[in-house]
């Protein structure tokens, strides 16, 4: 970067306009795919949730895990494969013991 000053400003003005132009060049070649809406193939999407392609396809079979198909191929989304790792979440042994105390309360109260 140079130093700015009256003699050296258009030098500087053109070096500011160069960098804009680099920095809007990537902006404009980044991928503007919203996570959301981001689609895996099935190598990605094993990847992603360190799952063999065999055993996506298995569960694939198996209308387990979350998909589309076109033609021969199979995309995944990838907001709908985080949704469905969370799904498989198993509660703790406290979240069960607070649901086993509150359905107690509740029946207690009933009687």
């Amino acid at each position: 970067m140079i130093e700015i000053n009256h003699n050296n400003l258009p030098e500087a003005v053109s070096e500011l306009l160069n960098e804009l132009s680099s920095i809007k060049s990537i902006l404009l070649n980044q991928n503007n795919t919203p996570e959301s809406e981001q689609l895996f193939t099935i190598q990605q999407a094993g990847e992603f949730i360190k799952l063999t392609p065999a055993t996506i396809y298995g569960l694939v079979s198996k209308n387990a895990i979350p998909f589309s198909k076109k033609s021969k191929r199979l995309y995944f989304s990838k907001q709908e494969l985080i949704n469905w790792v969370k799904e498989g979440r198993q509660k703790t042994i406290a979240e069960i013991g607070n649901e086993a105390s509150a359905c107690v309360k509740i029946g207690g109260a009933k009687k």
